[in-house]
């Protein structure tokens, strides 16, 4: 097993994303819009909205140069049509794919909160389990995270160039995992 990698399969990210929406409606958070940060938030919020059933608006925030060089900040590259309409006073569902440095979805929340929504919830399939460059507004109560990792690598099915070779390296991973008590996916 390679014990810097965490690999995710499509499999397991949707049942993690349905774990996710049950919690979000135990909750009571009834969101009026998605919002998915591109790119890793797509996928799981095209899955939620199976379960939830709400529309989804696409942004695009870049953290990275093209020569996948970190910048000083995140920067919109892409943003919702008639904001005002779509956001104002609504309650939304942010998603995004991993909590990391949380500064993509701190510069998110931010551009989003310009728009008065009523209420954000933050949703993620990963969480980090380590110091954040940047803490949440006050504003910002709900957060849901599927699984809260160490500070792994996490290979995604979206990334990978050969999906067979990445699903097995995913059940190499659970297998081990499984030997040792711990038991990722219900």
């Amino acid at each position: 097993m390679d014990d810097n990698k965490f690999y995710v399969s499509y499999n397991s990210v949707h049942k993690l994303v349905k774990k996710l929406s049950k919690e979000l409606i135990e909750s009571g958070y009834d969101p009026d819009v998605i919002v998915a940060i591109g790119s890793g938030g797509y996928i799981p919020a095209r899955i939620i909205k199976t379960f939830i059933n709400r529309p989804i608006y696409a942004v695009g925030i870049s953290y990275y140069g093209i020569d996948k060089k970190h910048k000083d900040h995140p920067t919109k590259i892409q943003w919702i049509d008639e904001v005002q309409s779509q956001l104002v006073g609504k309650k939304v569902l942010l998603i995004d794919e991993v909590d990391d440095t949380r500064a993509t979805l701190a510069y998110c929340i931010g551009e989003l909160l310009k728009y008065k929504p009523e209420e954000i919830a933050v949703l993620v399939l990963h969480n980090k389990n380590k110091e954040k460059d940047v803490e949440f507004p006050v504003e910002i109560k709900r957060y849901f995270a599927g699984l809260n990792l160490d500070d792994v690598w996490i290979k995604y099915p979206w990334d990978a160039d050969d999906i067979d070779s990445h699903t097995e390296k995913e059940n190499l991973m659970l297998d081990h995992l499984k030997k040792e008590g711990k038991e990722l996916y219900q």
